[in-house]
């Protein structure tokens, strides 16, 4: 069995925030569970080439925006999956921060993190 709280997992500044790593590769469960925090007036440019990712809203408010333009609102009790590793945009609210517990398939293995410097989609 794993128990952990939130004060004792890792916790990866991953570009426009921050992930809080519950569970990586090295647990050998097969995935990657995260404590997400996207900060408020960010906009993301992602894809995950490697991974395919569901994330749960817990707080906030923002938007994820797809490679045909389409705006799909986030709010808490909002989910939204990459299940076909999605290039897209995730935007945290200009005003609050975005609050996410994410699931990732295969498991991280806990350093990832996006580079969102460029003007390519950031990916891992």
């Amino acid at each position: 069995m794993i128990i952990r709280s939130i004060e004792e997992v890792p916790s990866v500044e991953w570009g426009n925030g921050l992930s809080r790593r519950f569970l990586l590769d090295s647990d050998g469960m097969g995935y990657t569970v995260t404590d997400t925090v996207v900060r408020a007036g960010t906009k993301s440019r992602l894809e995950y080439r490697n991974h395919l990712e569901a994330c749960y809203c817990i707080e906030g408010r923002g938007e994820v925006v797809d490679m045909d333009g389409r705006s799909h609102p986030i709010t808490p009790g909002t989910l939204y999956a990459l299940d076909e590793n999605d290039a897209h945009f995730l935007i945290a609210a200009p005003d609050t921060d975005l609050r996410l517990v994410c699931v990732f398939s295969p498991a991280l293995r806990g350093h990832e993190r996006h580079s969102l410097d460029s003007g390519e989609f950031s990916h891992y």
